[in-house]
């Protein structure tokens, strides 16, 4: 999902990376907007909310909104800076630390809702937290994937995907026709992936609260070591084929 990049990168490798964020993202969502009626995975409307407190002379509140929106970029900021520090050090992958943060920051917020942990957060710093995260996703897939992906608004992906449709019925070359329909696909899966981690994030939190954020903690722990598994699978399947060619031998 994230080891491979420039050319070796394929649209599987997109695609993979697609639907397992997006959903992620989906969990978010709903989960900010259930808990602390806050959207947490985009900035769009708090921009509209800041200018409607500042018309109104509120500038506390207009201040909060404000603090929303620098937290989404400084999210963004800090993953980027983090990936661009980590490509001197080849010991280090650099989408781990991004992913790790946004693990902890997860951890913390579920656990901040178990009463005997005694961590207590307010709302506005929960929301912070929470775009925080999504900046920081973002900015990490749209490298990763080079600006391929994005995977916590759907705003500009309907945008597009209205226009690789419109592009659809008008293309007649074959090679620039398969690509558009790829195109689609990619979006329509990261749309599915989002709705559906909306969905299932909306259940979680009705059962489990904010300790629904330490599912998609897990949820992340896993994409962090799917490269690992995935490529000790295939060494073990290349191991088990060798031993059965000796063995007819």
């Amino acid at each position: 999902m994230f080891r491979h990049k420039g050319k070796n990168r394929t649209y599987f490798h997109n695609l993979e990376l697609a639907s397992a964020l997006s959903f992620v993202a989906g969990i978010v969502n709903i989960v900010g907007v259930l808990s602390i009626k806050i959207l947490t995975t985009n900035i769009t409307g708090h921009f509209a909310f800041f200018s409607e407190e500042m018309l109104l002379e509120n500038y506390y509140v207009a201040f909060v909104y404000l603090l929303f929106i620098l937290s989404f970029l400084i999210g963004a900021f800090t993953s980027s800076f983090i990936v661009e520090l980590s490509f001197g050090y080849k010991k280090i992958r650099p989408h781990l630390i991004p992913l790790i943060i946004e693990i902890l920051i997860f951890t913390l917020i579920g656990l901040s809702d178990f009463k005997s942990f005694g961590i207590t957060i307010s709302s506005h710093m929960i929301a912070c937290f929470l775009l925080f995260t999504m900046g920081s996703q973002n900015a990490l897939v749209t490298r990763v994937s080079q600006s391929v992906v994005r995977t916590t608004h759907l705003t500009g992906l309907f945008t597009d995907l209205g226009i690789d449709l419109s592009k659809f019925f008008f293309e007649k070359r074959e090679v620039v026709f398969h690509q558009i329909k790829k195109n689609i696909i990619l979006k329509v899966v990261i749309i599915i992936c989002f709705f559906s981690g909306c969905i299932i994030g909306g259940f979680l939190y009705k059962v489990f609260s904010l300790k629904a954020l330490l599912f998609t903690a897990g949820l992340l722990f896993f994409i962090v070591r799917y490269d690992r598994i995935i490529y000790q699978y295939y060494i073990l399947k290349r191991k088990i084929k060798i031993k059965k060619i000796t063995i007819r031998k």
